[in-house]
């Protein structure tokens, strides 16, 4: 049996493969009717984003530089969407 590993798509920019990361473990989701990325405060999603950061870092980045990027962007993201109404 043949067993292929399958990859993540490419992304352009360190913060896109974050990003992409990020809600592939369900760490983050996006507002249904704004699009805005939310952070769903799941510790073990979190975890997973930082263990494929360090295993699993795109091409040409350290493990180091792929943890800090997951770092950033959780960061920049908040709980709710901006544009929706309290």
């Amino acid at each position: 049996m043949i067993v292929t590993k399958q990859r993540r798509p490419a992304t352009r920019t360190l913060r896109g493969w974050a990003l992409a990361v990020l809600q592939e473990t369900g760490a983050i989701h996006e507002c249904e009717e704004h699009g805005w990325a939310q952070d769903r405060a799941d510790p073990h999603a979190r975890e997973r984003a930082f263990d494929i950061a360090r295993l699993d870092p795109p091409p040409g980045v350290s493990p180091q530089e792929a943890v800090m990027e997951i770092i950033d962007v959780l960061g920049a993201i908040g709980d709710t969407c901006p544009e929706c109404t309290p």
